[in-house]
Formats: C-alpha cells, sequence, structure tokens
C-alpha cells in the first residue's frame, strides 16, 4: 500500500482575487505564508518517506514548509503541475466569464469537454497526473507520500484514483492549504480523508467555486 496525501497549494496572491493562474508564477500571499506554516505544523507528527511537489512558487514553497520538520529534500515533479489555461492564465474570472461566456460555462458544467485555447485539455491534465499515480505504485510501496500541486490536477487524481468519469471533477473539495489522504492498495483505492483544513482555525478561506 502507499499512504499519498495530496496537499494543495497555500493560498497565493492571487487566489483571493480570483485571478486565473495557470503555469503562471505568483508567490504566496501573507496568509498563504502563514497558511504554509500551518500545513507544515500538521504533518510534524506523520512520519513521511517522499514529498513530490509542482515547481511552481505557491506549490515549492508549500512543500519546504512541510518538510522542515523531516529533514528531507522536496522533488520537483512536472506531471503535477497545474493545468495550462492558455489564453485565460492572468485573467480574473469576471474578465473571462464576459471575454468567453460559452466557455466559461462549459468548465464549469462540463469540464472535461474543455481544452483552453493555447493550453491543456482537462483530459490531457487526468493523463500525466495518472502517469504519476502508476509511478507511485510502483516505486512507492510501502511509503508514505506527499506531493503538492493544485486544485485541477489533485481533482483530476481524484478521478483517476476512483476510476471515475472526468464530468465529476467539480465533486471534490479542494481549498488551498488543504489535504486529502488517499490509500492507493492492492485491489482498490481509498478515500480515507478529504480535503481537510481544520489546522487552519481562523486562516481558511473557502476556494473559489470557479477555481
Amino acid at each position: 500500500m502507499v499512504r499519498l496525501f495530496l496537499v494543495r497549494h497555500a493560498e497565493s496572491e492571487w487566489n483571493p482575487i480570483g485571478r486565473y493562474q495557470g503555469l503562471l508564477d505568483p508567490e504566496l500571499s501573507e496568509r498563504g505564508k502563514v497558511q504554509a506554516k500551518l500545513l507544515g505544523e500538521a504533518f510534524k507528527k506523520e512520519k513521511i518517506d517522499i514529498i513530490f511537489s509542482s515547481p511552481l512558487k505557491r506549490t515549492y514553497q508549500t512543500a519546504l514548509e512541510i518538510a522542515k520538520s523531516h529533514n528531507l529534500d522536496v522533488i520537483e515533479e512536472r506531471r503535477i503541475i497545474e493545468i495550462d489555461h492558455g489564453v485565460w492564465s492572468g485573467m480574473l474570472v469576471e474578465e473571462v466569464k464576459k471575454k468567453y461566456p460559452e466557455d466559461f460555462n462549459r468548465w464549469l458544467e462540463e469540464p472535461h469537454e474543455v481544452k483552453f485555447e493555447g493550453g491543456e485539455s482537462l483530459r490531457e491534465v487526468y493523463d500525466r497526473v495518472k502517469e504519476f499515480l502508476d509511478f507511485l505504485r510502483k516505486k512507492h510501496q510501502n511509503q508514505t507520500v506527499v506531493a503538492v500541486s493544485h486544485t485541477v490536477p489533485m481533482r483530476a487524481m481524484l478521478c483517476a484514483l476512483l476510476n471515475i468519469d472526468l464530468s465529476k471533477f467539480w465533486s471534490f473539495g479542494c481549498d488551498n492549504a488543504s489535504y486529502t489522504l488517499v490509500h492507493l492498495e492492492e485491489k482498490r483505492n481509498v478515500i480515507v480523508k478529504l480535503n481537510i483544513t481544520c489546522h487552519l482555525g481562523e486562516w481558511y478561506v473557502q476556494a473559489h467555486s470557479a477555481l
């Protein structure tokens, strides 16, 4: 079995204003830096064998806070990087609604049908995160793995883990600085904990519904 903690990065400077990030690379916000430290505290009691992170600043900085108390290096893993939002990257949600209303509605209602202009499709993200999960099964049996990622690849991973259609993509909560624990067992995958945020206390902020 592999014990896998899926961690969403702490709040970035763009999360609270509703700006699509994709592969763009804003820093953690001041609140996000506190959230990351609280996340690190929450993981102190866990025995962790390896930590992977998307190479973007918001994920890597979050992963470093978890790694601090475990004397571990953070390994960059591009298969769990955020979806490339293409032409939406850097735009506010309200701007996207006005400029690309049909695409925006499709993203919320039929995400499995979306390919971002100049960017990726959700299916492409699904394929790369599934490859990452298969890699963990082969290389990290009987270990506890932390993977610090983003909302789109995390939700896609949960669809892959449960072998459910990508149309169910929005069915999982995924707040900033949350973690989800999954057991990759021989015959099934078990979601043990989902979107845990109690460690954040007053620093918790609900994720934007369209991000």
